[in-house]
């Protein structure tokens, strides 16, 4: 995980952003890519930024994330190096899974499945700002959390939590998370 960075929930951002970004335009690219796994029930999400730079975060190691759909944007600054590369998806062993490095342009972002295992390389120089959002469907996670691959065991949370619902079945339910144990 980072060291640098903001949840955006923390600065107001989920409401009148992030919410409507997700409901209004990311939903609906997701729906069309990836409705084998949840792109088409998002209700969901958690957003953040982080930072990486010289002396600080300069790479993410490789890693899944805890969304059904993750959305990537390199907000820029000056930085050199530093691509994203991807591998398979965590089902399949470390040992068997071949990565793609991609250039992470800035003002770009990069929508992928949330389970498919990738990181971040050094940065060289300068700073580098990402905003990312892992957009999450309780109709999907409910069945099996995607980070212990149990049934779970939900505990009341505040915000979205981490995107499990009490009621599938029932619009603006108690928001929940998993308590692995």
């Amino acid at each position: 995980m980072n060291n640098y960075g903001i949840l955006l929930n923390e600065l107001g951002f989920d409401n009148r952003f992030i919410t409507p970004l997700r409901e209004n335009y990311l939903q609906p690219i997701a729906m069309l890519l990836y409705p084998d796994c949840g792109g088409d029930s998002l209700d969901s999400h958690k957003a953040f930024v982080v930072k990486y730079a010289l002396h600080q975060d300069l790479d993410l190691s490789y890693h899944y994330d805890n969304a059904e759909i993750t959305l990537n944007v390199s907000l820029g600054k000056a930085f050199t190096e530093g691509n994203l590369y991807f591998g398979d998806m965590r089902q399949v062993p470390i040992s068997d899974s071949e990565c793609v490095e991609i250039e992470h342009k800035v003002t770009c972002g990069l929508l992928h499945r949330g389970q498919q295992f990738h990181g971040a390389l050094p940065i060289t120089s300068g700073q580098r700002w990402n905003l990312i959002i892992w957009m999450r469907s309780s109709s999907v996670r409910n069945k099996l959390c995607p980070m212990c691959n149990k049934t779970p065991q939900l505990v009341e949370a505040v915000g979205f939590a981490d995107g499990f619902t009490k009621d599938t079945l029932v619009q603006n339910t108690e928001q929940r998370t998993c308590s692995i144990s």
